[in-house]
């Protein structure tokens, strides 16, 4: 409706572009201000009017027009407040629901954009920090999908680097083929941890790193065939916690798939005279942009992430074309992202404007903390099925009778977990609570969920209610379940906010709105007990409302049981 009412307004203020007036357009408090607001104080300096005045001309040009989504329009304190007709704006709103036309698959234009994200490092465990970039990567696929764009899921494995000298070193000292078999990723990472306090007091041990990592740089079959191994070892562990969060990726070309592209990196650097020597090293002077230099290569001329990184972007631009690369990882990257971005613009790319870093905070666990293995990691299996069986034993309490329980605590349970996070904007650090995640109330996944099964559970009920829009709106008129359809119609809005600024919890803030909406609709206004008219209208508005709420969700990456 917004579109619509700015889309008028701009017939009458031309030299505003509609999608200005757009902008402008607000949402009053209160229902009785109206349904939609202009403020006219942007205007005054283009009109040299005052800001009341160009209200009431508005006016009486959209009151001349006789628009048949308007009811009346009102000027009060410099705003103009518009009151739609509420029997033609519901319609219009159901109409788009149920045809799925609320959402137009033409605003990518199948463009391409490539989102780099999980990314965690071979022969560790899977945190939670990679947890967080996982499921906004995640959710960012599934919103620009929606979109009708063209997505590229990458998940960039950190699997190469002079940890892995270390690591091979310690494997052929601590550790042998059975206990890894055995052990897998967690025998990976006691030798990594055994290496470091070895090395504490003996120096040495660095320096033999160093050469099994060069040794895998120059292609040594043995350095190479124990990496590949252990590679394998932690994938099984990744795969694992893929499945259980529903994620999938299109690429798994981590940062060994570049080693043999940087070579054309340097080469090219050079060429366009960008690279200095510094101690031995190969850099590129950032000084004019305030930033400390871009290190290309290291002393004794191993690659490192600089590198690969420019590396990988340039096959990205190459093989997939992309409108836009967005990398989402931790905060702390900020400045090595900063710094790459800028190496692609001086190397003379045009289109280096479209790489974007996505940070996030931190977590931090309080109440009950979880038992690791190791300083105060919690790793994300750990957390993901202790969330599964605290929603097994919630639903045990709440319906012992439900059917398909494990399945049903599977999307409780996890989902709580992605909407805790998701809920919470990306660049703000979060304090893990298990009563906070898992509450059936307040802003919470299972709230949301509840709310969907709660709403499924009235279709079922009414085996004789078809999602027809050859029904009679008008019982919709009333405040209540006006508010809900608004708050449906700020739906298609939500998401073009979430893909403009990279902000999953636009989407996740929204659907708590909706849900709070449906329940007070769901407790003020009698459904099964109504009036045959009356009921099928509001049972309409039940349907396009558990629509939406699951949409919303899995934009999201969560799952909703129909029962719970």
């Amino acid at each position: 409706m917004i579109k619509e009412i700015s889309k008028l307004i701009a017939n009458y203020a031309s030299e505003i572009p509609e999608e200005t007036i757009a902008s402008l357009i607000e949402i009053p408090p209160n229902s009785t201000m109206g349904d939609y607001a202009l403020p006219c104080f942007p205007l005054a300096k283009i009109y040299h009017k005052n800001p009341t005045n160009i209200a009431e001309d508005i006016k009486q040009y959209i009151d001349s027009a006789n628009i048949p989504f308007i009811d009346k329009t009102e000027v009060f304190n410099g705003y103009l407040n518009i009151f739609v007709q509420r029997n033609y704006y519901i319609k219009i709103v159901l109409e788009q629901i149920m045809n799925e036309t609320y959402i137009s698959r033409s605003i990518g234009r199948n463009q391409t954009i490539c989102i780099d994200y999980s990314s965690p490092n071979i022969a560790k465990n899977f945190h939670v920090g990679h947890l967080r970039t996982t499921v906004i990567g995640n959710s960012l696929y599934k919103i620009y999908e929606k979109l009708g764009y063209k997505v590229v899921r990458i998940n960039h494995l950190g699997d190469w680097g002079t940890q892995f000298g270390k690591l091979i070193l310690a494997y052929k000292n601590w550790s042998s083929r059975e206990k890894v078999e055995k052990e897998g990723i967690n025998e990976l990472l006691r030798i990594y941890i055994l290496f470091h306090k070895e090395a504490k007091d003996n120096p040495k041990l660095n320096e033999e790193a160093r050469s099994w990592f060069l040794k895998m740089e120059q292609g040594d079959e043995e350095a190479l065939n124990i990496w590949d191994w252990f590679k394998e070892i932690s994938m099984i562990q990744f795969n694992h916690i893929y499945q259980l969060l529903g994620v999938e990726f299109d690429s798994f070309t981590g940062e060994s798939f570049y080693m043999d592209k940087v070579s054309a990196v340097v080469k090219e650097l050079t060429h366009k005279n960008l690279l200095e020597e510094s101690q031995g090293a190969k850099i590129v002077n950032l000084d004019k942009y305030n930033m400390a230099p871009c290190l290309i290569t290291k002393s004794d001329g191993s690659s490192i992430y600089p590198s690969r990184d420019l590396a990988a972007i340039l096959y990205r631009k190459k093989t997939f074309h992309f409108t836009k690369c967005l990398y989402v990882t931790g905060l702390e990257q900020k400045l090595h992202f900063a710094q790459v971005f800028k190496v692609i613009d001086m190397m003379g790319y045009d289109w280096s404007n479209g790489l974007i870093h996505i940070p996030y905070g931190l977590v931090s666990i309080s109440g009950e903390k979880l038992s690791t293995r190791s300083g105060n990691i919690v790793y994300a299996e750990e957390l993901l099925k202790e969330a599964i069986l605290r929603a097994e034993k919630a639903i045990e309490t709440r319906n012992p009778n439900l059917q398909n329980k494990e399945k049903t605590a599977k999307m409780v349970g996890i989902g709580a977990i992605i909407f805790h996070d998701l809920f919470h904007q990306r660049i703000k650090n979060i304090d893990f609570s298990w009563d906070e995640v898992l509450s059936f109330e307040g802003s919470t996944g299972p709230y949301v969920q509840y709310t969907y099964a709660r709403a499924k559970s009235i279709l079922r009920k009414n085996p004789d209610y078809v999602s027809s829009l050859d029904i009679d709106f008008s019982p919709l008129n009333e405040d209540t379940s006006f508010q809900l359809v608004k708050k449906l119609n700020d739906y298609p809005k939500a998401v073009l906010y979430a893909a403009d600024s990279y902000e999953p919890s636009i989407i996740a803030r929204y659907v708590i709105g909706l849900a709070q909406e449906f329940n007070k609709f769901y407790h003020n206004c009698s459904i099964i007990n109504s009036e045959y008219k009356i009921r099928l209208a509001r049972l309409c508005l039940v349907f396009a409302a558990q629509k939406v709420m699951k949409e919303a969700m899995e934009l999201l990456g969560i799952q909703c049981p129909e029962e719970m």
